[in-house]
């Protein structure tokens, strides 16, 4: 067990380095909260029995994935994919596999980015590679998720329909709240990225800041060229070419 604690612990620095980043050198941070669990020994031997698994260590290992778990929060949807490159990506993280929920929602509405990485972990007997699992959703998924698991909890996973359906209605109204919330936060950012606009005739009409820009550099080289010209009437030496 002490093995998938250092792995979520290497995990946890990873993101808290890319936030930490984002916070300081970036305007706009996609990462709104992060958590981590361990399963609890009658957890997981509750699910190897489920399961049918081995009972050895070999064989919890190779086939529950869930052991070490983190979870990661974002404000929208192209969030979750973005802190999913960033992580996926470094070097020394393998990914074992990939379940995209968001894509491709559960039966019951459940929707998240399930990812387990396979991490090494430095002991002082040698280097160890540990799985855990990442769970990456928006704020909205996250609320409609503990709500639910919440509810399977209370009723022993023996849930009245009728509770079923209105979970399955607040997934989709969770999911249309996503999908308004991403599009004014790409509104809002293309407002704060002016770019230039086409004229009548289809060609780029430059923004204010880029003709601000080609007028100062061409009066800085109007000026070099007027104190060439005027070294030249007094007999200096010639100048080379600014251009």
């Amino acid at each position: 067990m002490l093995e998938y604690k250092f792995g979520i612990d290497e995990i946890l620095t990873k993101v808290g380095i890319l936030r930490e980043e984002f916070g300081l050198r970036h305007d706009y941070n996609p990462i709104e909260h992060v958590g981590s669990r361990l399963k609890s020994p009658e957890s997981i031997i509750a699910k190897v029995q489920r399961k049918g698994v081995e009972p050895t260590f070999e064989g919890i290992r190779a086939a529950i994935h869930d052991i070490a778990g983190v979870r990661i929060t974002c404000s929208f949807v192209s969030d979750t994919y973005r802190v999913f490159e960033l992580l996926t990506q470094q070097s020394d993280i393998t990914v074992v596999s990939v379940k995209d929920y968001i894509a491709e929602p559960k039966e019951n509405g459940y929707k998240s980015l399930h990812v387990v990485l396979s991490v090494p972990v430095f002991l002082s007997k040698g280097p160890v590679q540990v799985l855990v699992e990442v769970q990456i959703r928006t704020i909205a998924m996250d609320f409609w998720a503990s709500l639910e698991h919440k509810i399977y909890y209370k009723y022993d996973r023996q849930v009245p329909q009728a509770l079923l359906d209105d979970l399955t209605e607040a997934a989709l109204t969770a999911s249309r709240l996503d999908a308004t919330m991403e599009r004014l936060h790409q509104e809002v950012r293309q407002l704060d990225e002016p770019a230039a606009a086409p004229s009548a005739d289809g060609s780029l009409v430059p923004d204010d800041a880029a003709i601000w820009q080609f007028q100062a550099v061409r009066q800085h080289l109007s000026g070099r060229m007027r104190a060439d010209a005027a070294v030249d009437a007094e007999g200096g030496p010639p100048r080379r070419s600014h251009v």
